[in-house]
């Protein structure tokens, strides 16, 4: 599509260097527009059905809901990854992206060292979306405009369609709800570009332009813009021109040929803790590479009352695979012995981990690999999205609490997955309920339900209290509706009075929450008479508790587990 004689004028002065991140020299704007004219770019017209993986790639600027957006992709049937806006091309170029998101961020463009998008975006000549401050990098990159706003905007706003023919907006109604959170503003659009859409503060709410560049003001992800899951849809299938063809039996494919390449003739190991991750995962490598696979169940002694025996009963009548028993319980409690930082316990424990597996592997004979069930939530608080503008939350003991040195290669077919997703591989593998919808543990065990050091004594008034907890959840009839159901013992002793007798003992705090992913949760609304009779059990069943007390805590703040 040819521009206009005007705004062929605008976008002469353009003709300059895109300033980046980088500051690298980049093909002109109008450039890329003569290249890709009125069409969509060549690696977005595929013949339809095809199998070929389609993926879209979320630039992360460190907002809240980057991982939102990565998540509302893929419910499109559409493949997605986050990166940091900082990555190369190199580590992106697998990807074979068909378009990019760019996130919202709590900086402002103008700001001295303010990060920016790399080169390479525009480059590519596909198709762009920004969000909030990621359509705030477009506009200064592609020559606009940005300054902060006379006023600020939060909350709910009326979006108001200026161009009910974009592309973008198929099937959206006029005079809809979004959600703003910005106090920045586009005082000038770069050239090419028209305003699309606007609210009563935000004369420019979308801009777009013939190329497949657009800029969101508003979040598109979260629930409180009804129809932004329709906008993303619009961006994902009319603009970028994928077919939504990421199912998680074509994950399973995918997976299946991939740790077969890897593996080769290679033998793996598999560490089994009785969850569905490492369930999945042992399904998946032994429908791949049936007896070379050996898993290996360790009792690190920080296990749940009868999780032994129970896991094992499911395994041995599911899987029909090798299973290796080892008990670790008095090592891992000595390696524990006076640590009280949370880290320093995932660490401690990752690292024990990993020497009972190469042990085993030892006795095993000659093992290449070892399998995890790590999950992309446990990737991304370990180390965020290795963004400079995001934060590292807490290790987990299977990303960063893995020793530096390790004889055994990684297999982890399910390190881009959320856990929901994982359920669904499972269920698509033909696994039991009973496996599948297992609340999630985690990997450390008790030892994270403790708050400070780690003794046997405190681990049998844990398990006894948690016991409890979960069996009066099962009965309630509440263990499928809520995410995660345990108990924790706090590092603090309070005064009780049981009979005639002063007490001093522990407090004991439960925790319930809802949630799809663990990247957010909300505590359980349980009903009082549960708590009650969970309460009223575990202090006269429970030596050494006195006082329980529940978590209203979501997260954020707080995270799921206390440690």
């Amino acid at each position: 599509m040819d521009l206009s004689e005007n705004k062929a004028e605008e976008t002469a002065k353009t003709n300059r260097r895109i300033k980046t991140s980088g500051d690298i020299e980049v093909s002109t704007y109008l450039e890329i527009a003569k290249e890709i004219g009125g069409e969509r770019p060549a690696a977005a017209r595929e013949v339809v059905g095809s199998e070929e993986r389609q993926a879209i790639v979320v630039i992360d600027f460190g907002s809240q809901y980057s991982m939102l957006i990565t998540r509302r992709i893929r419910e499109c049937q559409v493949y997605c990854e986050m990166v940091s806006y900082d990555a190369p091309w190199e580590k992106i170029a697998p990807l074979k992206p068909k378009g990019f998101i760019l996130s919202g961020g709590p900086a402002s463009v103008y700001q001295p060292g303010a990060p920016l998008a790399p080169a390479y975006i525009y480059e590519s000549h596909l198709p762009v979306l920004g969000i909030c401050y990621g359509m705030q990098v477009i506009t200064k990159q592609l020559g606009g405009r940005v300054a902060p706003g006379a006023k600020q905007e939060y909350g709910h706003a009326i979006l108001h369609l200026s161009d009910v023919n974009s592309p973008l907006f198929a099937g959206l109604e006029d005079s809809s709800p979004v959600w703003m959170s910005h106090g920045d503003r586009i005082e000038e659009m770069p050239p090419g570009f028209t305003a699309l859409a606007y609210t009563e503060n935000s004369p420019v709410a979308v801009m777009g332009n013939d190329q497949g560049i657009f800029g969101l003001q508003f979040h598109p992800e979260v629930a409180h813009t009804p129809q932004g899951k329709t906008i993303l849809e619009n961006f994902v299938y009319r603009i970028c021109g994928c077919q939504g063809n990421w199912t998680m039996g074509n994950f399973i494919t995918e997976s299946l040929s991939r740790i077969k390449e890897q593996v080769g003739s290679g033998k793996v190991i598999c560490a089994l803790s009785g969850g569905v991750d490492s369930a999945v995962v042992a399904t998946l490598i032994y429908r791949a590479i049936g007896d070379q696979l050996t898993c290996i169940y360790v009792n690190n002694g920080l296990l749940r009352r009868e999780e032994v025996e129970r896991t094992f009963k499911v395994f041995r009548e599911n899987l029909g695979m090798k299973i290796v028993y080892v008990d670790a319980t008095e090592r891992f409690l000595d390696r524990l012995k006076g640590v009280v930082d949370p880290e320093v316990k995932r660490k401690v424990i990752g690292e024990e981990f990993i020497k009972v597996f190469e042990e085993e592997a030892n006795k095993i004979g000659r093992v290449d690999f070892l399998a995890q069930g790590t999950l992309y939530p446990d990737v991304i608080e370990s180390a965020s999205s290795g963004s400079t503008a995001s934060a590292k939350i807490k290790t987990h003991h299977n990303v960063g609490g893995l020793p530096a040195k390790m004889k055994l290669q990684l297999i982890e077919p399910l390190r881009y997955l959320f856990k929901d997703e994982v359920r669904q591989v499972g269920s698509e593998l033909g696994m039991p309920e009973e496996m599948v919808w297992r609340q999630p543990f985690p990997g450390p065990g008790l030892a994270i339900r403790i708050i400070g050091e780690v003794t046997a004594e405190k681990l049998e008034i844990l398990r006894s209290a948690d016991f409890i907890m979960m069996n009066e959840i099962k009965k309630a009839q509440l263990y499928r509706q809520v995410w995660q159901s345990f108990a924790v013992l706090t590092d603090v002793k309070s005064v009780g009075v049981m009979g005639d007798y002063r007490t001093y003992s522990y407090l004991l705090a439960l925790r319930a929450v809802t949630s799809e992913d663990a990247m957010t949760a909300d505590w359980a609304r349980l009903p009082y008479d549960f708590l009650a009779r969970v309460s009223s059990r575990i202090v006269n069943e429970v030596p050494g508790v006195n006082r329980v007390v529940y978590d209203i805590t979501s997260k954020p703040p707080s995270t799921i587990e206390w440690e």
